[in-house]
């Protein structure tokens, strides 16, 4: 214990929230250093040899504009590794971005995970933490996470309940005495959302668009209640009848009916969750709340949205976007907790 506590001081101890969007990484001490999009450029050799050419940000404005040799690809899929080695390699270039030396202590790495990830999905994320130079390996599932993020009380005997709406899945977890007492996982967030954009444009305007507009126009306009005054955009793409460029005027009463299925879905998870509510913790979520964490919870009215559906407040947690981050920070900050967590 004590030879740990010293390798510890040592060390650069970090926590990474390996989103399906992008991956975030906390290093002890210092904060959230690294914020960038999940998405790895490779491109492969006549042998069939696979070469790393970019990774984050520089990455994400290659999307849908490389040429035949290269390839964009996004290594997480609805919150889990859909490619074990692009994964591995991503991990490796986080760790080694965020300490900027060639030799170092191997660090403690804190990794946060959807909730119902298989045994096998939760071997794969420490496998490819651990190539990529980790020390140790604690997984923590994200609505913890999002909950401790919050700044939800999620140590007292008192029910809080959080929506993490992220990129892949949405996470939806009733928090008490340092436990998840209920949690329910989704594949319906932020990506399903885009890809509604998109396939609404094409279907009521044949107008064909990449799914990084359909992100675009939903951090812009997009609203799932009506707006006193409707968000207008304009939106680019190739007519699917004439094959010429075009662009159509797009406003936030389009997006409210391109979403509501997604939007409809989280909505109905929520509900699900609430009904298996155990008594005694009800109470506490009739007097507290809904908190609502991720990018999805930036979605124009979504908080009133569903506040109207479940008839409970629904409040936005402050910096929605990092609070997963924020949550597996603070967990790396408690040697119990983390000890607690390798444990389950």
């Amino acid at each position: 214990m004590i030879l740990d506590q010293l390798i510890g001081f040592f060390s650069s101890d970090m926590s990474i929230d390996l989103g399906t969007a992008n991956t975030l990484v906390l290093v002890k001490g210092r904060g959230i250093i690294i914020n960038e999009p999940s998405v790895v450029a490779i491109q492969k050799n006549k042998n069939g040899k696979t070469r790393i050419l970019a990774v984050g940000q520089e990455d994400k404005n290659m999307l849908g504009k490389t040429p035949g040799s290269i390839e964009a690809i996004r290594p997480m899929k609805d919150g889990v590794i859909a490619d074990f080695d692009i994964t591995e390699k991503m991990i490796r270039y986080f760790i080694e971005k965020a300490h900027k030396r060639k030799s170092f202590l191997r660090p403690r790495i804190l990794i946060c995970v959807p909730y119902g990830l298989t045994q096998v999905e939760r071997k794969a994320v420490r496998e490819s933490a651990m190539s990529a130079g980790a020390r140790e390996v604690f997984l923590i599932e994200e609505p913890m996470a999002a909950a401790i993020g919050a700044n939800l009380p999620v140590r007292e005997p008192v029910g809080s309940l959080v929506v993490d709406i992220g990129g892949g899945t949405t996470e939806i977890g009733v928090v008490s005495l340092g436990g998840l007492v209920i949690s329910k996982s989704i594949r319906t967030a932020g990506d399903k959302i885009d890809m509604a954009i998109v396939d609404y444009i094409k279907k009521k305007y044949n107008l064909l668009i990449g799914e990084r507009a359909g992100e675009e126009i939903k951090i812009e306009i997009g609203a799932t209640i009506p707006l006193d005054e409707p968000l207008i955009s304009t939106v680019k793409g190739r007519d699917q009848v004439s094959g010429l460029l075009s662009s159509i005027e797009f406003t936030s009463e389009d997006v409210r009916d391109a979403t509501k299925e997604p939007i409809k879905e989280i909505a109905d998870a929520l509900k699900d969750v609430l009904e298996i509510m155990p008594p005694d913790l009800a109470g506490d979520i009739v007097e507290n709340g809904v908190v609502l964490t991720g990018g999805g919870a930036l979605i124009r009215g979504l908080d009133k949205y569903l506040s109207d559906i479940i008839k409970l407040p629904v409040y936005i947690a402050e910096e929605p976007l990092l609070a997963v981050a924020k949550g597996t920070g603070k967990a790396l900050e408690e040697i119990e907790l983390l000890q607690q967590l390798a444990n389950e």
